[in-house]
């Protein structure tokens, strides 16, 4: 799912720089050293804010028009395009499905003992996660 959502960017009053404000996204600010740094920063910030919302099973605001907005001066309206199936995909908590092979005794090892192979393989991989650190 692609998403587009209009942003305000504000040079820095001391130099180099933009702080991002998202309008339809209460709360949702970020920054970036130059513009294209600051549109990326902005990018991902919304990006995390719409994956909260759906994680949680609440709506996302529909987005404002672009020439709805207007910002203070000095202020920059651009678009930020968020593609969210890439981005939950990377930073999402949302159970993915995966099929794997184990030997017949560990099968019934975990089938006797009562054991979630989903749950022994998310602590395996955070263990393993954890040591390459």
């Amino acid at each position: 799912m692609k998403l587009i959502y209009p942003a305000i960017f504000y040079p820095f009053d001391e130099g180099e720089g933009y702080t991002v404000e998202i309008p339809d996204l209460p709360g949702c600010v970020s920054e970036g050293d130059t513009l294209a740094d600051a549109i990326l920063m902005g990018t991902d910030a919304a990006s995390g804010w719409i994956l909260d919302e759906l994680e949680d099973g609440n709506p996302i605001p529909i987005a404002s028009a672009a020439s709805d907005l207007n910002p203070e001066e000095g202020g920059i309206v651009n678009l930020l395009v968020l593609d969210m199936d890439t981005y939950a995909e990377k930073y999402g908590n949302k159970a993915v499905r995966k099929n794997i092979t184990i030997p017949a005794y560990m099968d019934t090892y975990a089938e006797a003992h009562g054991l979630s192979l989903s749950k022994v393989m998310q602590e395996a991989i955070s263990e393993y996660m954890a040591k390459k650190s």
